[in-house]
């Protein structure tokens, strides 16, 4: 029997790993059992190559637990190590990086783990065990060995018993760790790291209902049987070919992933390459809230068919983060911080790649199933809206298949509605006027003036749609984008003719004159304007600018420096000169009246703008009632 002491270039390596990495302790688990997953795969790939002459067959990893001995054992059926490679594998821990450890660890930092980024995913186990051992028989025709280490750097090494090929590992759990000896917290981390590792692995056994025998009576029970409870799916559908998979193989592997998710996805991407870097994966639009901050984090990291993560930012590019699915990849490194990961080269490459794969798909659906991508784009426009923001090189690709709905239900690119608008909405100067609402319900007056002059109206209602507004102004020539009540229709589009107000100067300056006497309110800036006799008499505006800044710091970024989350709300109050029931509050002598047709006009457009609330409300309809008494 040998003893020695094993090589390691700091002493205590062991209490390092158990208190650094206590916050990560679950991913021992994960490590041993990826372990016996590369030991299977390694003699899969010899047999296959005629370098081991040992049958394959049906290889799998077993998980048990020994409550009573307080052990848990992973067993597998792989490539197995002879007593030299246990010397050269096990006792020799490549440390290589001991003091950019320690320097990385010290200050208790705890999200960059050096499992095997410093190739130590053995002793993980000692996160959770105070005594670790091997148990294990080469492929080749040598005697097993039995390697036992209790937690300091000395080892035992002994020939074992083991009669068939394979590992087994064998934890004595420490006492501060017993949770890992209860069947629904190995459950649970099987599930959520190794649900689809491409070894089956099997935990316990569980009943299976067989199909009755013929001629039995229907009040006889259904025969069962025992049988290996398999906790994993080694195929999962991003490891095949596109081409071997139908829609609902798709649909499937989703509820696979979700199973508390009962809408269906709207569409998939699936991802394959193998150059410069290896990716494979499938993600896919959900129906998507208009909360930003709710839809993240639920695409899936992994490498080689271990989970890795759910947070995905600085891999995935942000806006595409409220996607959900599955990418797996071997070049991206485990266990390492998100600035590392947004440094690496191959990262770099992976998220670009994403990025242009989701526009080839959107692009394919715009040009094969316009009719569909349309049926869809309010359940998914906010990824679009939001790529387009973050992502120039996502922008460049968008710009030809965004759609622009408008309040009628037709939808537009940018250039369609360019050509359909630009006769009607070019102003004097020779900008374009794009008009949109964000409210159908709440500007429909405004929105149904528009359309009487035969202007389009777009519906923009997402929660960072200013933000995209400011930037396609900013990106296209001569065009600018007016909510439809910001101003009365002949300012939106100024044209050359303006009509021409039937008071005179001095009738002017009386009737503004008795406007501000009677309207209190100072939210209100009262503006004189000569508009057509049939259009509304009052109608209150707000600023685009100011609203639009306002809106968009509410959503993060422009307007913050002007302070516009703190002004209070300010209209204008246009006054259509030209307006018969304006003239008539002009020449009213009665006070009491004047000031009745003041109130009940501002009302009207006040309730029109939906600003007439509570008792204010109530006032108003009091007093219409007594007006058509």
């Amino acid at each position: 029997m040998a003893k020695g002491k094993i090589n390691v270039s700091v002493e205590n390596i062991f209490p390092l790993i158990k208190k650094f990495l206590y916050s990560d302790h679950e991913i021992f688990l994960r490590e041993l059992i990826s372990n016996a997953t590369d030991a299977t795969l390694k003699l899969k790939h010899l047999t296959s190559i005629g370098e081991a002459k040992v049958e394959y067959g049906n290889p799998m990893i077993e998980i048990k637990i020994d409550k009573e001995g307080k052990k848990l054992h992973i067993i597998d059926q792989g490539i197995g190590m002879t007593e030299e490679e246990v010397k050269n594998y096990i006792n020799q821990v490549a440390f290589s990086g001991a003091e950019e450890f320690l320097n990385k660890y010290e200050d208790g930092a705890k999200d960059a783990g050096i499992i095997g980024h410093f190739g130590l995913g053995f002793y993980s186990a000692f996160m959770v065990a105070d005594k670790v051992e091997i148990i294990t028989k080469s492929f080749k025709d040598e005697p097993a060995a039995h390697w036992s280490c209790d937690g300091s750097p000395n080892f035992t090494l002994k020939k074992g018993k083991k009669e068939d090929r394979g590992s087994e590992i064998i934890l004595h759990i420490a006492d501060d760790s017993t949770e890992f000896l209860e069947d629904n917290r190995i459950n649970e981390l099987l599930s959520k790291y190794n649900k689809f590792m491409p070894i089956p692995i099997k935990f316990g056994m569980r009943t299976e209902t067989l199909p009755k025998p013929e001629g039995a009576k229907e009040e006889d029970a259904a025969p069962t049987q025992e049988v290996d409870n398999i906790v994993n799916n080694p195929n999962p559908a991003w490891t095949k070919q596109p081409i071997d998979l139908q829609a609902e193989d798709y649909k499937g592997f989703y509820r696979e992933l979700y199973p508390m998710q009962f809408e269906e996805p709207l569409f998939h991407i699936h991802l394959n390459v193998d150059y410069p870097f290896n990716l494979t994966g499938i993600l896919y639009f959900p129906k998507l809230a208009q909360d930003l901050n709710q839809q993240k984090d639920r695409i899936q990291l992994y490498q080689n068919q271990v989970f890795v993560t759910d947070n995905v930012e600085g891999i995935v590019p942000e806006f595409l983060t409220m996607l959900r699915g599955v990418i797996d990849s071997p070049d991206i490194p485990l266990n390492v911080s998100r600035s590392y990961l947004q440094a690496d080269g191959a990262v770099k490459k992976i998220s670009s790649y994403i990025t242009r794969k989701v526009a080839d798909k959107l692009s394919s659906l715009f040009k094969n199933n316009r009719e569909d991508l349309e049926a869809k784009w309010n359940d998914i426009k906010i990824v679009i809206e939001y790529g387009m923001l973050s992502e120039d090189k996502f922008f460049e690709k968008a710009d030809k298949f965004a759609l622009y709905p408008t309040v009628d239900g037709s939808y537009f690119t940018f250039e369609e509605l360019q050509d359909k608008i630009k006769d009607t909405q070019t102003d004097k100067d020779d900008k374009l006027v794009i008009l949109y609402a964000s409210d159908k319900e709440a500007q429909h007056s405004y929105i149904e003036a528009a359309k009487k002059k035969g202007f389009e109206v777009l519906l923009m209602d997402s929660p960072i749609i200013g933000h995209l507004m400011q930037k396609l102004e900013g990106s296209k020539d001569k065009i600018s984008f007016v909510r439809v009540d910001s101003d009365h229709l002949d300012n939106l589009i100024k044209k050359e003719e303006t009509a021409i107000s039937k008071l005179s100067d001095e009738e002017k300056e009386k009737l503004k004159a008795d406007l501000e006497e009677t309207i209190t309110n100072k939210s209100y800036t009262v503006q004189l304007e000569a508009m057509d006799s049939d259009s509304s008499p009052f109608i209150i505006t707000e600023p685009e600018f100011m609203r639009r800044m306002k809106e968009m710091q509410q959503t993060g970024g422009g307007g913050g420096m002007f302070g516009m989350g703190s002004m209070p709300e300010m209209y204008n109050l246009i006054v259509n000169t030209n307006h018969e029931l304006v003239s008539e509050i002009l020449n009213t002598k009665t006070a009491k009246k004047k000031e009745r047709l003041i109130n009940q006009s501002l009302d009207l457009a006040r309730l029109s703008k939906g600003l007439l609330k509570g008792e204010e409300l109530t006032e108003f309809i009091k007093r219409s009632y007594e007006m058509v008494k």
